[in-house]
């Protein structure tokens, strides 16, 4: 059996209904933070008690450690800060991403492991 469909209509309404349910899809945002090598022990503090604000909020946190100069001759040093900042965060963030090195920067993903968090 044969359905005689009026195309235009049609299209109308799937086109209408793909866009209603974009609107409704919450995409879970990803937050960055950006870490010199050289940071000092109180802003860091700073820096991943705003983190802890994203991750409280139920988002990713990347955070990029940035080499400057010669200080890529060192790259052992942004795996050592990647360690302390994991460390540092505890057992309510697990790594999503382990720290991976790109260029002039070592980027690595973390979520929050607390059951109150919105992506889990």
């Amino acid at each position: 059996m044969a359905r005689i469909v009026d195309w235009g209509k049609y299209n109308y309404q799937r086109t209408k209904q793909q866009q209603k349910s974009r609107r409704q899809a919450k995409a879970p945002e990803m937050k960055q933070m950006r870490v010199g090598l050289k940071i000092g022990a109180h802003d860091l503090d700073i820096k991943l008690r705003k983190v802890n604000d994203f991750l409280e909020a139920g988002h990713k946190v990347k955070i990029t450690l940035i080499y400057r100069g010669r200080e890529l001759a060192h790259k052992e040093l942004g795996f050592k800060l990647a360690e302390q900042i994991i460390e540092q965060m505890g057992d309510s963030v697990a790594v999503d991403q382990a720290p991976a090195f790109a260029g002039r920067q070592l980027n690595f993903v973390i979520r929050s492991t607390n059951a109150k968090a919105k992506n889990s």
